[in-house]
Order: structure tokens, then C-alpha cells, then sequence
């Protein structure tokens, strides 16, 4: 089983990999992964603003959904069976990966509840004003840079949306709902 996670920043992407991971065996794969590699790769400062220019970048190079198409590859390359693919943000990533049997699944939360979250997190790409935040989802939301991200479209896209507003409890019971379904 694959299954594709996008959603909004602090929406609870990173909490539903993790329980799938742990609790499913699941084998994750990140587009955060591949991109900072390739930051890495191109000697640039690890940031939000160039982890969005180096992905645009890549998009333009091999597709907009390079991103899918490098795990597809690795999953059969490897022969992995249960695997979560964090996050889509394109609409072509969306559409390779339902054409390819993948389930779809979206995760967000209030906007207020999502930035607390990214606060928390400390990583160095998320240590931004409240201001910046909003201003940064709008962009990501429908990118005018054609090999930008799309997450509203995405999101619209998803086969099932997560509300991710209450406890971690609760979303693992959000969690099993949608495996039930995707198991009948």
C-alpha cells in the first residue's frame, strides 16, 4: 500500500508518518529529504525560501512530479510494500501517485494551532513570525512559478482529510478510520 500525505505546515503530516511508521510498519519517504540533499548538494543554506526554490528547481528540471516518480522508483527498485510518502505539494505529484494505486490522504489544522506546532518544532526552517507564516501559506498554497506548489489544489484533490485539531489520540482514531476504509 502506498500512501501520499499532504496537508498544511503544523498540520500533523510528520504525526501521521509517525504512527504508521511505528504502528503499521510502514517505510517512510520524504520530499524534505530530497530536497535538502539537494541544497546540501548545491552549497546553499538549509532554509524554507531555498528549500522552495531548489524544489521548484528540481520540478522544472525532471517534472513536476519528480518527487513521486524518485520514490515509485526506489519503492520498486527495493521491493517495499506499506509506504508513506511525505508531502505532496504539486497537483502532477497528486495525479502520479492516485495513478499509481496511491490513497491521497490531507492533514490540517487551525491556522493558530498549526503555527504553535511549527514554533515547537525548533527546526530552522520553521523559526518565523506568525506574519511570515501566513504570508509563506498563501504562497505555497497556489504558487504562481508553475513548477510551484499547489497545496490548496492538492489538498482538494486528497481521498481522505484528517481534522487535526484535538489530541494525538484522536488522530491515530482518524488514522484507523481511513485504514479501515482503504482496506475494504
Amino acid at each position: 500500500m502506498i500512501i501520499g500525505v499532504t496537508g498544511t505546515d503544523g498540520g500533523g503530516k510528520g504525526a501521521v508518518v509517525d504512527y504508521l511508521v511505528s504502528n503499521k510498519g510502514f517505510v517512510h519517504c520524504s520530499a524534505r529529504a530530497l530536497w535538502i540533499d539537494e541544497i546540501q548538494k548545491r552549497n546553499l543554506e538549509v532554509s524554507r525560501e531555498n528549500t522552495r526554490i531548489v524544489a521548484n528547481s528540481l520540478r522544472a528540471e525532471h517534472g513536476n512530479d519528480y518527487f513521486i516518480t524518485e520514490y515509485l522508483r526506489r519503492i520498486k527498485e527495493v521491493g517495499w510494500r506499506d509506504v508513506v510518502i511525505e508531502s505532496l505539494r504539486a497537483v502532477a505529484e497528486a495525479e502520479t501517485l492516485k495513478a499509481n494505486g496511491g490513497i491521497l490522504l490531507a492533514v490540517d489544522a487551525d491556522q493558530h494551532i498549526r503555527y504553535g506546532r511549527i514554533q515547537s518544532r525548533g527546526s530552522g526552517l520553521d523559526k518565523i513570525t506568525f506574519e511570515k507564516f501566513t504570508e509563506q501559506e498563501a504562497l505555497e498554497m497556489n504558487d504562481s512559478d508553475p513548477h510551484g506548489m499547489q497545496k490548496a489544489k492538492v489538498i482538494a484533490m486528497a481521498d481522505y482529510t484528517l481534522q487535526n485539531n484535538g489530541t494525538l489520540e484522536e488522530l491515530h482514531a482518524q488514522i484507523e478510520e481511513v485504514l479501515a476504509k482503504i482496506k475494504k
